[in-house]
């Protein structure tokens, strides 16, 4: 995809190339026109074409040109010819804004836009009340814990919360810049999507587990794995791309982790019965999917997916799911996609179970959670989903699996503590936030 090619660049700075490349993208068809009404490439005939849209919407429609030498002087030579080319077009269409220059489907959604930056403080380096602290030293004003979505969406300029839902998530206004902080580079806080959060805080292993990560890359739920653990038990996270895994390797070393196994492998082909894998207790399963639940902030939506990609995916993901349930120490698992249709994810859930018999059961994943998993089949609102529209977060669905043991009581909704909206810290069940130490940053 997009992201990974530009992410595996090596440019040192990759996330304003990505918004770069994926806005210049997004804006093709009128860049093309604007191209054409001013002649520009007759008059450059050694400027190539996408070379000359990426200049002229950094010219007209980015932050402006930050290049130097001979493209930035000739774009300049020509910006006037290219605003008034600009100018026509909105005249011609009615329109007063770029944006409304586009046609619907390559809009940013009024959802994707209103989705907060979610901020996980990562506890093994640090804590909430200092990450808080730092904030408002560098001129943000905290509002304390949230209470609703509403307050979620009223949040503006340099104002953050601390979400209602999960204890360690500090929320700010969609369109902050967080990737030049120092506490991002320094691995003290993680940048990731509050959905994205759920199923590392689902699975909630007890400090001691023995936890695997089958579809790991990039890593962020594999460091917020180890920051519920303490770092203390073991992780094995797998993913077979060898590019993934060495970007999935420096995050968790800045994140701190440590008690982390990194394979480069397919976990299809991991052995369940291998002693290594004799204490392994809890599994996230994130396979790859249809991806149809993330909002973009910037470039357009892909193209939704063919029935029969679909049907390609939901096979692929039985098949990783049934291979994780096989694991002969496993007591819990968490399913989890960030796809909207239902063959990934409660077709997915209901076909293994069925296969599995009475060995598996679903739990109910979060019961204060207001989106629940679609009427697919009996028991799936004990799943969960979140979408921008009602969960203020990226599309997402999570299903949590218990082992059925002979005798034993009806299993928990873990983390108990998700089920009081607790404050920070507090919480002794098993799987509830660790409780916040002050560290020194």
């Amino acid at each position: 995809g997009l992201k990974s090619l530009v992410y595996n660049s090596g440019f040192p700075h990759v996330r304003q190339l990505y918004a770069l490349v994926s806005e210049t993208l997004r804006y093709a068809s009128v860049l093309e026109k604007l191209l054409d009404g001013a002649a520009l490439l007759q008059a450059e005939k050694k400027l190539p074409p996408q070379l000359a849209k990426v200049l002229v919407y950094d010219l007209l429609f980015g932050k402006g040109l930050k290049c130097g030498g001979r493209w930035k002087a000739l774009a300049r030579r020509h910006r006037a010819r290219l605003e008034a080319e600009l100018a026509r077009m909105k005249v011609r269409h009615k329109v007063s804004r770029n944006e409304d220059l586009l046609a619907p489907e390559q809009a940013v959604s009024p959802a994707a836009s209103q989705v907060p930056r979610y901020v996980r403080v990562n506890t093994l380096k640090t804590c909430v009340d200092d990450v808080v602290d730092f904030f408002k030293r560098q001129g943000y004003t905290y509002l304390g814990k949230a209470a609703s979505v509403e307050e979620l969406k009223a949040l503006s300029g340099k104002k953050f919360l601390l979400d209602f839902h999960l204890p360690e998530l500090l929320v700010f206004p969609s369109q902050t810049d967080l990737h030049d902080n120092l506490l991002y580079t320094s691995g003290h806080i993680i940048l990731q999507d509050k959905a994205s959060c759920l199923p590392a805080f689902l699975l909630s292993p007890v400090a001691g587990s023995h936890v695997i990560d089958a579809c790991a890359a990039p890593g962020n739920k594999t460091s917020h794995l180890a920051a519920i653990l303490k770092n203390k038990g073991q992780i094995f996270a797998f993913d077979v791309d060898p590019k993934r895994v060495a970007t999935m390797n420096t995050l968790l070393t800045r994140a701190g982790v440590t008690g982390c196994r990194l394979a480069q492998q397919d976990f299809l082909t991991v052995d369940p019965r291998d002693p290594k894998y004799s204490r392994v207790t809890h599994i996230l399963l994130d396979p790859s999917c249809s991806g149809s639940g993330m909002m973009t902030r910037g470039p357009g939506q892909e193209a939704a997916p063919s029935a029969e990609r679909l049907q390609a995916l939901a096979g692929f993901q039985r098949r990783v799911l049934n291979h994780a349930l096989s694991f002969p120490a496993l007591q819990r698992l968490v399913y989890s996609t960030c796809s909207l249709h239902q063959e990934e994810n409660e077709d997915v859930v209901q076909t293994v179970l069925q296969e599995w018999g009475s060995a598996f059961r679903l739990v109910t994943a979060f019961p204060s959670w207001p989106c629940r998993g679609l009427a697919a089949f009996s028991g799936a609102e004990s799943c969960l989903r979140a979408s921008p529209a009602e969960t203020l977060t990226h599309g997402f669905f999570v299903a949590v699996l218990e082992r059925c043991r002979e005798g034993a009581a009806a299993p928990s909704s873990l983390p108990a503590a998700a089920m009081e909206n607790p404050q920070p810290g507090e919480g002794t069940e098993p799987g509830a936030a660790p409780k916040k130490r002050k560290k020194k940053q």
